[in-house]
C-alpha cells in the first residue's frame, strides 16, 4: 500500500457520531520539529474558515482552534504530546454533541468544544512533515 500525497484533502459531510480517522508516521526526527495538521473547512478551498484546527508540534505541543470569517480563535494548547518519535500514529476524530473529542493510539487525549457547527464541514485536509497512511470519514 503506498502512502497517500501531501497534503491530503477530501470532500466530507459530518454530522454528530462522524467519526476520522488519520494514520501515519512522522517523516522527521522529533529533533527536527516535525508537524502533523488537520483541518476541517467549511468549504472545498483553503481560504474557507475552519471549524477544528489541530495541529500537532511532534515533541512539543498540540494547538487546537477555529478560523471565523477569516480571523483566528483563541488557541488551545496542549503540552499532552503522547506520539512516539519514529513511531506511527492513529489519531481518531470523534463529532460528539458538543465537542470534538480526539484520540491518539487508542487513548483519549483532547477534546475541543464545537465553535461551528460540525455539519458545516465541507473538506478535510490532512498536512505537514508526515507519511500519511490511510485517512478514512465514517458516518
Amino acid at each position: 500500500m503506498s502512502p497517500l500525497p501531501v497534503p491530503h484533502t477530501r470532500p466530507v459531510s459530518l454530522s454528530i457520531g462522524s467519526c476520522v480517522t488519520i494514520k501515519g508516521t512522522p517523516t522527521l526526527p522529533f529533533i527536527n520539529d516535525p508537524q502533523l495538521q488537520v483541518d476541517f473547512h467549511t468549504e472545498t478551498n483553503e481560504e474557507s474558515d475552519i471549524a477544528f484546527h489541530f495541529r500537532v508540534y511532534f515533541g512539543h505541543c498540540v494547538i487546537m482552534n477555529s478560523r471565523e470569517c477569516g480571523a483566528w480563535k483563541c488557541e488551545v494548547r496542549c503540552n499532552n504530546v503522547p506520539f512516539e518519535d519514529g513511531k506511527s500514529f492513529d489519531v481518531r476524530i470523534s463529532v460528539l454533541a458538543n465537542e470534538y473529542q480526539v484520540t491518539v493510539n487508542g487513548q483519549q487525549c483532547y477534546s475541543f468544544a464545537h465553535r461551528l457547527p460540525p455539519c458545516s464541514v465541507k473538506m478535510v485536509q490532512v498536512c505537514r512533515d508526515i507519511s500519511l497512511t490511510s485517512v478514512c470519514v465514517c458516518n
